[in-house]
């Protein structure tokens, strides 16, 4: 009995010998660091994200900390800049010290940490440059790119037409109409609404980031060595993925048996000549699993977050009839009925410009954006950060700056527009974040929101079920995406309202 006693009393000094040195080695480290909450032996910070939510809780400490400060994820430390001035140093003015990703263990496990995601140095490089110019060779900023996103707008609205102003859920057609614009760039393939199979893999896509953003994503990351082996709802995301990653290799092996070197038909088959141009290089990017990670990529991407965009933009026109005013009477004078919008018409549409532009700020899609990973030590507002140090650019803090935007907290177009009514940049309009690590997509998404939008107010009115001022809004989600709330609308056929 003494001798268990004795066992007993010599664990449990072991345990607080080992928790004492782990805290201190910790508190050693936090010394040139960014001020933060005090961190729990291997929970980090993790009560505070539990008792408050993820997003609230890290927008809510620069008030007691500072724009700049430490949060640890468990017993990962990572650096997180708020506000215009903090994050745009880091990305703009010091950009190539803010370039690496940083840690995703959720996302590192989906893209079996490959692909243009989750590259870093020179192989990352190289990829990004490849896809750039691919992309742009295939239309991605051209006019070529406006036929595909005429055709597909044309889809979406006799799609609509279908219902003749009976109230309608149109996140799951929009889903599959800016999952067409991303498919038809990389794999030459378009799909009709009615697919059962393309259906079921993008609203999977989209069941599994909702999860990312809940509590148990948040579990996955802060924990992934506990959390990849315990059961629960997060091992869901994965499942729920699984069958797109399949879809996405079984095309890129029916490319293999039908590639043309004479004659690349889209993107996958740009990659796989690409590797057979390097096959002898030993450190290459272009392999079969950096291909498949970045077309999945690629496809969540445009699928998920473009749709949030365009769905929280039909709900704030329909909350919001005077602003879907001021936009029919733009297309009705710059572009008329009977013409199709072309991208050159955004050039003299300034209110139409700055309403999208705003919708991009108010939606906040990504409104932690994407953690990031320092290339080499660098001094930064005072503190030492070393190489490898998590950086989280907090994008949300500067969309809703008050230095940048006169009134961040309401959906105002004004904001890119100056006092003659012409559209005006913004600084603090960092939706696809900045610098070499920016979204490789955004010319794409510019361009397809402007002729989905231009199209579908050409030819529709939208109204909500209920009072305008009784429509809520508000975000269904906040963490890692916010997602808008499912909300029925109606699409008026403007030649017979009229």
């Amino acid at each position: 009995m003494v001798d268990q006693q004795n066992a007993f009393t010599i664990l449990v000094g072991v345990i607080t010998f080992m928790l004492t040195l782990f805290y201190c080695k910790h508190l050693w480290k936090r010394r040139s660091m960014p001020p933060g909450p005090l961190p729990l032996p291997i929970l980090g910070n993790f009560l505070l994200i539990q008792s408050k939510g993820l997003l609230p809780c890290l927008t809510q400490l620069p008030e007691k900390f500072g724009p700049i400060y430490t949060f640890y994820f468990g017993s990962r430390p990572t650096v997180v800049l708020t506000g215009y001035q903090a994050v745009k140093d880091a990305l703009v003015e010091l950009g190539d010290a803010f370039t690496n990703r940083g840690t995703l263990p959720v996302i590192e496990r989906l893209f079996h940490n490959g692909g243009l995601a989750l590259l870093n140095n020179e192989t990352w490089s190289q990829l990004r440059l490849f896809s750039l110019m691919t992309l742009k060779d295939f239309g991605m900023g051209k006019k070529s790119l406006e036929e595909p996103l005429h055709e597909e707008a044309k889809h979406l609205v006799e799609h609509f037409r279908k219902f003749n102003g009976q109230p309608v859920y149109p996140n799951k057609t929009l889903m599959s109409a800016t999952s067409n614009v991303i498919t038809n760039l990389v794999f030459g393939t378009r799909y009709s609404y009615d697919d059962k199979r393309w259906q079921r893999f993008l609203q999977d896509g989209h069941d599994a980031f909702q999860l990312i953003s809940s509590i148990w994503g948040q579990l996955y990351d802060s924990f992934p060595g506990i959390m990849t082996y315990l059961p629960g709802p997060h091992q869901k995301i994965f499942s729920l993925l699984k069958p797109l990653e399949d879809a996405v290799e079984e095309s890129v092996r029916s490319h293999q048996k039908t590639l043309d070197p004479a004659c690349p038909q889209d993107f996958v088959d740009c990659f796989l000549l690409r590797m057979k141009q390097e096959e002898k290089n030993d450190n290459t990017a272009f392999t079969i699993p950096n291909l498949v990670a970045t077309i999945y990529d690629m496809i969540l991407g445009g699928a998920d977050t473009t749709t949030i965009s365009v769905n929280f933009g039909f709900l704030i026109l329909a909350k919001h009839p005077e602003i879907q005013d001021k936009v029919h009477k733009e297309i009705d004078e710059v572009i008329g009925q009977e013409k199709e919008p072309r991208a050159d018409d955004r050039n003299h549409m300034p209110y139409t410009n700055a309403f999208i532009h705003e919708l991009l700020r108010y939606s906040d899609v990504f409104p932690m954006g994407i953690v990031r990973s320092t290339t080499r030590h660098v001094n930064f507002h005072g503190y030492n950060l070393p190489k490898g140090t998590d950086v989280l650019t907090l994008l949300t803090t500067v969309l809703h700056d008050p230095s940048q935007f006169e009134k961040p907290e309401e959906f105002n177009v004004n904001h890119f527009l100056d006092e003659n009514n012409k559209f005006k940049k913004n600084n603090g309009f960092l939706a696809f974040s900045a610098g070499k690590r920016a979204c490789v997509a955004e010319s794409l998404v510019r361009m397809e929101l402007f002729i989905f939008f231009s199209i579908i107010l050409q030819k529709f009115t939208l109204k909500p079920t209920v009072n305008p001022k009784d429509l809520d809004i508000s975000p269904a989600e906040n963490g890692f995406e916010n997602y808008p709330p499912a909300r029925k609308i109606r699409l008026i056929a403007r030649t017979l309202e009229s």
